[in-house]
This record gives structure tokens, C-alpha cells and sequence, in this order.
């Protein structure tokens, strides 16, 4: 990839999580102190009318669109704005896929940033979040 090939109506490269774990959700909620049932406690989930599998948290989810960006340009710091709508949950089991397109090139050389409609979707097409990002274009 070089520069001159980044521009709008680029595809950037999928970061697909297959499956998803519910062991790591149940982790997150320890690391988080989350004391929200629906991310380990099956019956909490069943009781809520929200199925038989955990809630991934949202900021999880959110991150996968953090992961694809820092597997496309190596490094999280070129992350320079993220702003995502959450639509639907994912659950443990669920595989997932980040996914993006340049909308707008910002700047000029080697600063330029690009402006980019972000995504993550569920395998049955449902789309859990949609957003934007402003990410520092990586040279070559």
C-alpha cells in the first residue's frame, strides 16, 4: 500500500472475531468490575428476555474497530478520533467483522489523516455499530 493508492472509496483490510468468547467476556466484566449480569450470569441474560448467551460489553465490541485500524496502519496511536453508534448487541458465540472505508482524505504529504466510515457486523448481517474515525494514513 502506498500513499498515492489511499484515498476515498478505499476498502480498509476486515478484522473478522470468530467466534467470540464468552470466557473473555466474563473476563472483561472481572477486569472492568462490571457488575452487570448479562455479561456472566446466564440466567440474568435468560431474564432480561435477551437470549441464553453473555452480552459482549459494548466498549469490546467498539474495540475491534480500534484492533482493524491498528492492523492496518501498526499502531494504535494512529488513531486519532473515533465516534461509534452502538445499534445492537453481540453474544458470546456471535462472529463478528470490522470494517471501513475511506469517506475523505484530510491534509496533504506525509500528514495526511483520513476520515473513514467504520463499522462491525454480526454473520447474520445485522450491523451492532457504525461510526466514523479520523486515522493517521500510513506511508508505504
Amino acid at each position: 500500500m502506498t500513499l498515492t493508492t489511499i484515498g476515498p472509496g478505499f476498502t480498509l483490510p476486515p478484522f473478522v472475531v470468530d467466534p467470540v468468547s464468552g470466557e473473555h467476556i466474563r473476563q472483561i466484566a472481572l477486569i472492568l468490575d462490571d457488575p452487570n449480569p448479562i455479561h456472566f450470569d446466564l440466567a440474568a441474560v435468560a431474564a432480561a428476555g435477551m437470549g441464553d448467551r453473555e452480552i459482549n460489553q459494548g466498549g469490546s465490541t467498539m474495540a475491534y474497530i480500534i484492533d482493524m485500524i491498528t492492523a492496518w496502519t501498526g499502531s494504535r496511536s494512529s488513531l486519532q478520533r473515533i465516534k461509534c453508534r452502538f445499534r445492537d448487541n453481540v453474544r458470546a458465540g456471535d462472529t463478528v467483522t470490522a470494517g471501513g472505508v475511506i469517506r475523505e482524505v484530510l491534509g496533504t504529504g506525509a500528514t495526511r489523516r483520513a476520515l473513514c466510515d467504520v463499522w462491525v457486523d454480526r454473520s447474520d448481517g445485522r450491523r451492532v455499530i457504525d461510526g466514523t474515525v479520523i486515522v493517521a494514513i500510513p506511508e508505504g
